[in-house]
């Protein structure tokens, strides 16, 4: 999701990243917050104020989106990372929970903690009541910006907190995960569509930074709300075939001795495949695709071996035939590989790939069905 976000440390065993649209912060606080709050300073002491309370922020956002992840860890569940990005922060669950009464111990968790924030940074600002109008500044902020995050979060649409509190509810009385992820997800989308048609209003009354914000921030809602409820269907209707069902079996292979030229030439253009497992007698070695080809000066490809270039095979491209296809998902979702060797004690037993997922689901839809009910 977070493609260009940046590693800066590891709390509790969870990597920490920030997005580069998080610098759009710095830039609004010092643009729009602070010169209206402290109009008398100069234009380097409001950009200095940002970034002070960006780092309060910056510190407020991982506390909340750490209460969601140590909760989720209580619960058996893994946690790619945090993540801090121009909305606020995200905690990459790996796997969806798995109960009502998880879901909403760690939907929960983010608010209370957002909410207890804004309350310490209250308390801060009442016990240095006689500290400088910049000092006051920076509290004064934090302890707003903690009470929206809190009460911003706690809206029942999904997929924020309190969407996922109300799934939790609904999930809970019904007993059907699809049905209340669906109507959560709805919800969600109603309200980002509200966001939208709020900022648009804002934008025409001249309030062009809140305006602006809230037009972004509908979209990502939006945008948000139907991926999840599009995701959850994709993998449950995905966890009961194996790889082994959708794969192409008996996939044309090259030898590691073979040329790229040839490759090119024999298999590549005549067979209309990208995709190349390579092998040496009954072992697989890897593959080349398009990319790897590309990667060769046309000079030098009649004399340079596959299996010199070749990419091995190892567990960012290959898999066991009897892995769930859902899982599967996850993985090309992880690292971005859309396709995949399929072997089994070494040996090459097929490919799949994205589309040969799609293919699966763009059937199944065609064909009316749906997952199964399920809690």
């Amino acid at each position: 999701m977070f493609k260009n976000a940046v590693n800066l440390f590891e709390l509790f065993g969870f990597k920490i990243r920030v997005d580069p649209s998080w610098l759009l912060i710095v830039w609004t606080l010092s643009t729009a917050y602070f010169p209206v709050e402290l109009p008398g300073l100069s234009r380097v002491d409001h950009v200095g104020l940002a970034v002070i309370a960006m780092l309060g922020l910056f510190a407020s956002l991982i506390l909340h989106e750490l209460s969601h992840s140590l909760v989720a860890r209580r619960f058996g569940l893994k946690v790619g990372g945090i993540t801090l990005f121009v909305f606020g922060g995200v905690a990459e669950l790996e796997q969806e929970p798995s109960s009502p009464k998880s879901e909403f111990w760690i939907a929960i968790a983010g608010p209370v903690m957002s909410f207890a924030l804004a309350g310490l940074s209250y308390l801060a600002l009442l016990a240095f009541s006689g500290a400088s109008a910049p000092v006051r500044a920076v509290l004064e902020y934090l302890a707003f910006i903690n009470l929206v995050l809190a009460v911003f979060n706690m809206i029942p649409a999904f997929p924020l907190d309190g969407g996922r509190i109300l799934r939790a509810a609904l999930w809970h009385y019904q007993q059907d995960v699809f049905r209340a992820t669906r109507i959560a997800s709805m919800l969600g989308t109603a309200f980002g569509f509200l966001l939208i048609a709020s900022g648009v209003l804002s934008l025409v009354t001249t309030n062009l930074v809140g305006g602006f914000w809230q037009i972004l921030i509908g979209f990502f809602v939006v945008s948000a709300s139907r991926g999840s409820y599009r995701q959850l269907v994709i993998k449950a209707s995905l966890r009961d075939r194996s790889v082994r069902a959708l794969m192409t079996a008996d996939p044309v292979t090259a030898d590691a001795g073979v040329s790229v030229q040839a490759l090119v030439d024999d298999i590549m253009l005549p067979r209309h495949v990208s995709f190349v497992p390579v092998v040496e007698g009954e072992r697989l070695l890897g593959y080349v695709d398009t990319a790897v080809v590309n990667g060769i000066d046309v000079e030098n490809r009649a004399t340079t071996r596959l299996g010199d270039v070749l990419v091995p095979s190892g567990d960012g491209n290959t898999v066991a035939p009897d892995m769930p296809t859902d899982t599967l998902f996850e993985k090309m979702a992880r690292n971005g590989q859309r396709k995949w060797l399929v072997a089994s004690d070494g040996r090459l037993e097929g490919v799949i790939s994205l589309s040969d997922l799609l293919s699966y689901l763009a059937i199944r839809q065609g064909l009316g069905i749906l997952p199964q009910r399920g809690s």
